[in-house]
């Protein structure tokens, strides 16, 4: 028996006593990550909303199976964010657009009613170049009479994890979901909310397509109410396909169970928490940024130290844990070995890189930070 089979749906049950610590980390991360944002200067604030935005787009997709091209998404979210500046704005792609343009209208008006039409509109923005030949699904509207089984993992070897409620009475359930987001029960926990209306209405799967990519969206535009703020800072679906397959796991096992639901809404929250973590360390990677160039405003520098230095503090500098030799910056700005070796000797002199132990044949740099932190 489905979960939406038992004669009680939907009225989920859960243990609040076994949330509550949960909830009280989740809740002291929010309030963390608001404060770091408050202090950050305005242009940083906008760099960690939009690497936020560009995480999201690019990993609901990916939950997905989808892979959108990295470089038109960001393009996407600067023109959406009005950030085109050099080295930012160029080509988009009409899939780029409409799912920015859709996380955006998720997030950014939190205090609009949901409608069925708007969940229509939404998954209709996930095909911007409509259904296809091949495709053969309703775009815009609610599936059609065919079940609808949830499945992940190839195309020639899907796991089935859960079978949907028929067509037959779907447009009943889709509005009594609305009916229940629209007017929470007095007293309900809008994290928890946030959790329900997730598993509630992946379990409806009222589209052909698209409905991991929806709910999630519904999933944001609940998170931006419980946190009465329309930006957002950090992504969820990137802590989801970090844990990907435990998810189709947590959502296979509530789907074979009663209607308590407390072990869902535990790994719901446990995933929000290493979401706002994350957060948490990008936005130290912003103010560390943004106290470097501070403190450098001064200094002399060409445009491929420039660019070298950006990469190595933006969160891509994650790909330069070991520090950056010579013959990786020689590959990042594209210059000869010895003007590599040139440029570098210039950045340890001005103190914008400092040396890493060991060495060896290849001597490593890093960010000189530790200076910055003892000023």
């Amino acid at each position: 028996m489905y979960i939406w089979e038992q004669p009680d749906w939907p009225h989920f049950i859960w243990d609040e006593v076994i949330l509550k610590p949960k909830l009280d980390t989740v809740r002291l991360l929010q309030g963390r990550l608001l404060g770091r944002t408050e202090v950050v200067p305005e242009q940083a604030g906008l760099d960690v909303e939009m690497d936020a935005l560009i995480q999201n787009a690019i990993r609901t997709s990916e939950i997905e199976g989808e892979h959108l091209d990295v470089g038109s998404v960001r393009s996407s979210v600067a023109r959406h964010l009005g950030l085109e500046r050099a080295g930012i704005s160029g080509r988009t792609t009409p899939e780029s657009e409409s799912l920015v343009r859709l996380l955006l209208e998720a997030t950014h008006q939190p205090d609009e009613s949901l409608s069925c039409e708007q969940l229509c509109q939404w998954q209709s923005m996930l095909f911007p170049h409509g259904p296809g030949l091949l495709l053969k699904i309703r775009v815009g509207e609610l599936r059609g009479e065919q079940p609808m089984q949830v499945v992940s993992g190839r195309l020639d070897r899907p796991k089935v994890h859960f079978e949907a409620p028929p067509r037959h009475g779907l447009d009943n359930e889709v509005n009594a979901f609305i009916e229940w987001f629209n007017h929470p029960p007095a007293g309900l926990d809008y994290l928890l909310r946030a959790g329900i209306a997730h598993l509630w209405l992946i379990t409806l799967h009222p589209f052909d397509d698209g409905n991991g990519r929806v709910t999630r969206a519904v999933t944001d535009r609940a998170l931006a109410q419980a946190e009465r703020q329309s930006v957002r800072f950090y992504s969820l679906s990137a802590a989801i396909m970090a844990r990907r397959h435990a998810y189709y796991d947590h959502l296979e096992q509530a789907q074979s169970g009663g209607l308590d639901i407390t072990r869902w809404l535990a790994w719901f929250l446990d995933t929000l928490e290493e979401a706002l973590q994350d957060a948490l360390l990008r936005v130290a990677r912003v103010l560390v940024k943004a106290r470097f160039w501070q403190r450098h405003a001064t200094t002399v520098l060409n445009e491929r130290q420039i660019k070298v230095l950006n990469r190595l503090l933006d969160t891509a500098g994650e790909a330069f844990e070991q520090g950056i030799n010579a013959r990786k910056y020689q590959s990042l700005a594209k210059v000869s070995k010895a003007t590599a070796t040139r440029d570098l000797a210039e950045l340890l002199d001005k103190g914008c890189l400092c040396k890493l132990p060991g060495g060896g044949r290849s001597t490593r740099y890093a960010i000189a930070i530790e200076s910055m932190e003892n000023e």
